[in-house]
């Protein structure tokens, strides 16, 4: 199988990443022990499914989840913020064991500050993937700000990196490859431990 420019899957992203990353873009990256997302354009493509019963539905892409899980077998920290509470993201945040979850919150700057209080952080160990103007300033202070290639255009003028994957496709995990390279991280853990071969995977 060969990706449109003729080269190996595996060799294209190789490349495609080391195009996109900067020095000072992999140097912050190093640093990272944190990883925090927000949900409806980023997790999710931004999209809202509503019911007649009244509930509310999004999806995931099951890329974003197996990095999150290679995320955590290489000792980082994940965790979403969310101005919107949802009965779905919290579903998968448990499925995918992250650690920290907030949402309904009017101001992210608050809930990012109570996250670095709680977990002994600094700004510079910590990497936010935002996409709008709510997510502005926490992405102001992380010591490495992204975004997915369709956030809008105020913020990925402010951000440190811009994924070339769109939310809710994918852009997580391309921001979870990026720090895992910086730490020397890659290839990630992708087999599943002895004692976790009977649970379900839910990447």
């Amino acid at each position: 199988m060969c990706t449109t420019s003729g080269l190996p899957p595996s060799k294209a992203r190789t490349l495609r990443h080391d195009e996109n990353v900067t020095v000072s873009v992999k140097t912050k990256a190093a640093r990272i022990q944190l990883l925090l997302f927000d949900v409806d354009g980023v997790l999710t493509d931004g999209r809202v499914g509503l019911h007649a019963d009244g509930t509310e539905s999004r999806q995931f892409h099951i890329r974003d989840g197996a990095a999150i899980v290679w995320a955590h077998r290489a000792g980082l920290l994940t965790g979403v913020i969310s101005a919107r509470t949802s009965v779905a993201t919290t579903i998968r945040a448990q499925q995918l064991e992250m650690p920290i979850v907030v949402q309904g919150i009017a101001t992210k700057l608050d809930a990012y500050e109570r996250i670095l209080a709680d977990r002994g952080l600094t700004d510079a160990e910590v990497a936010y993937m935002g996409d709008d103007l709510l997510d502005l300033p926490v992405l102001v202070r992380v010591g490495l700000s992204a975004a997915p290639s369709d956030a809008t255009t105020d913020v990925r003028q402010r951000v440190d990196w811009v994924s070339t994957v769109r939310g809710g496709e994918g852009a997580a995990r391309d921001l979870i490859e990026l720090v895992l390279r910086a730490r020397e991280l890659w290839p990630p853990v992708t087999e599943l431990p002895a004692d976790t071969v009977s649970k379900p995977f839910h990447g």
